[in-house]
């Protein structure tokens, strides 16, 4: 590498110390995240063929028409939000970001108590991101498991959070090494993600045309609709869209991680964008590839006693030991998702703890010297989510509630920075690196807000018209009360230690050791 190289890189590390520095805060972490690693820890956590394989059974509810283009949709209106979220992440580079945003473009009188709730949402619904990531782990080991022992298995829920603890202990080991082996991590899980599609789109028409049975005609793949649920058919089309929105939803995390990125005006953005770009062509084809391959009883394919349609698909078009070696692999994958994805929650938690929006803030918000990780951050993170783990033993329903917390939760989170930037923060906002232009980003961030709340409004609805208490879809009660419980913690006890973003520049020179309020 020749000196001129070098110069550059010292020289934009620099400017990312100085931006931090003008933002309020001091260089604590490392900066060991290149644009590529960036990238990956968001389209880690995305893994879109493990995500796909959880959630394929909402999307075929429609049939596979249905579900194909109910992803096209979708796809299109998160990529907008997307880019909202990355030029926000542009302008102004921070791990807190969303409720630094929100503190930094909402009216004076309200900031802090909005900037709080909006902190305590997203923290919340990454830990819920994680528990449902792992969950969804622990499913596809005892889905091998199944397989491989040809049915004869009785998995318990008691089974399934073991598993789960399992997963979530290894996991906590990985994220608490130093930041450039955690960037590393991040290119290895990409590589493996990648990999695992590859041979999937190999793998699976091989299979089927060995197996002697005929690919489903075009029609099928592209054109047939049903409807599997009591819903009308336009609102189940509706509900299949929720596919696209779980599983393309994680794109916020490379916005936790700019106070590790290298270049982070520039690198956080393409990363947030090259994320969900990819993972929305993927995911489409992913589709395509299955509906060909696919029993045309589609009914059988969701109902798989597997419990996962796509491990069912690869076991009829590739038998047994293939149906192992793969639900294997995707297995894998899905624990490198729950690593980033606790990675990213870490950051998040050790940012808000930096503001002291947690309780015993000033414990958690220490950084580890000799690793540059907030390791104290990190086993918090794991131990609430153990914790919440637990409810999967209140049964499917309350567990899948709580899960879906995830999605409103953040869509929140994204949205009303969002609003605020383009309302009563429009003249705060000054565009960094990367900004589509005054017309188009004001536009594509309006469209973002409408597709936020109709996102939030949609993830309360139950699967059946028929609501029964054990069908019933219980997150707007838990939203509802998450909300609450964030609105009378902060007025009963964190107004007197939460004043928003605090500066932790230490200015010696003044005189001035303790954090300063940093003012928008």
């Amino acid at each position: 590498m020749n000196v001129k190289t070098e110069d550059f890189k010292t020289y934009n590390q620099n400017c990312d110390v100085i931006q931090l520095r003008d933002i309020g805060y001091r260089q604590e972490l490392r900066r060991s995240f290149s644009t590529l690693e960036v990238f990956g820890i968001a389209y880690s956590i995305m893994g879109i063929l493990p995500s796909l394989s959880s959630l394929a059974g909402t999307a075929y509810m429609a049939g596979p028409g249905g579900a194909l283009w109910s992803w096209f949709l979708a796809s299109i209106f998160i990529f907008s939000i997307g880019t909202s979220l990355a030029e926000l992440a542009s302008a102004v580079p921070t791990s807190g970001g969303l409720y630094y945003w929100t503190f930094h473009y909402a009216p004076k009188k309200y900031r802090v108590p909005i900037s709080f709730i909006i902190g305590f949402s997203n923290t919340m619904a990454l830990c819920c991101g994680f528990v449902s990531i792992g969950y969804a782990n622990a499913e596809q080991i005892m889905s091998v498991v199944y397989i491989a022992k040809n049915g004869n298995l009785h998995i318990t829920r008691g089974i399934l959070y073991g598993i789960f603890c399992g997963c979530v202990f290894l996991q906590t080991l990985c994220t608490c090494l130093s930041s450039r082996r955690i960037a590393l991590l991040q290119r290895v899980s990409s590589i493996s993600h990648t990999a695992i599609v590859i041979v999937y789109f190999i793998a699976l028409p091989i299979g089927t045309s060995r197996q002697k049975q005929h690919f489903n005609n075009g029609y099928f793949i592209f054109g047939q609709f049903n409807d599997f649920s009591d819903w009308p058919i336009g609102f189940q089309f509706v509900l299949s869209m929720t596919t696209a929105i779980y599983a393309i939803g994680a794109f916020d995390c490379c916005i936790h991680m700019s106070e590790e990125a290298k270049d982070a005006s520039s690198s956080v953005p393409k990363g947030i964008m090259g994320s969900a770009a990819i993972s929305i062509v993927f995911g489409f084809f992913i589709i395509i590839c299955t509906s060909a391959c696919m029993n045309s009883n589609i009914l059988a394919i969701i109902n798989t006693p597997t419990g996962f349609p796509i491990a069912q698909v690869i076991y009829d078009s590739l038998g047994k030991s293939w149906a192992v070696a793969i639900m294997t692999l995707m297995s894998i994958c899905q624990w490198f998702i729950g690593a980033s994805g606790l990675t990213a929650l870490s950051r998040q938690v050790w940012a808000f703890a930096r503001d002291d929006g947690l309780p015993f803030s000033s414990f958690f918000k220490v950084v580890n010297k000799r690793a540059h990780v907030p390791i104290r951050a990190v086993l918090f993170a794991a131990c609430v989510a153990l914790v919440l783990g637990c409810i999967c033993f209140g049964g499917s329903t309350v567990s899948n509630a709580f899960f879906t917390l995830s999605v409103s939760g953040n869509y929140l989170a994204w949205g009303v920075p969002i609003l605020l930037r383009l309302t009563t923060g429009r003249r705060n906002f000054v565009p960094g690196k990367f900004y589509l232009g005054s017309k188009l980003s004001t536009l594509n961030s309006w469209i973002s807000c409408l597709w936020a709340g109709f996102v939030i409004v949609i993830s309360m609805f139950p699967t059946n018209w028929n609501v029964k208490a054990d069908t019933m879809n219980y997150t707007c009660v838990i939203f509802c009360c998450q909300l609450l419980f964030a609105f009378v913690y902060y007025y009963t006890v964190k107004y007197r230690y939460f004043q928003g973003p605090k500066s932790n520049l230490l200015m010696e020179d003044d005189g001035i050791k303790e954090v300063q309020k940093i003012e928008a």
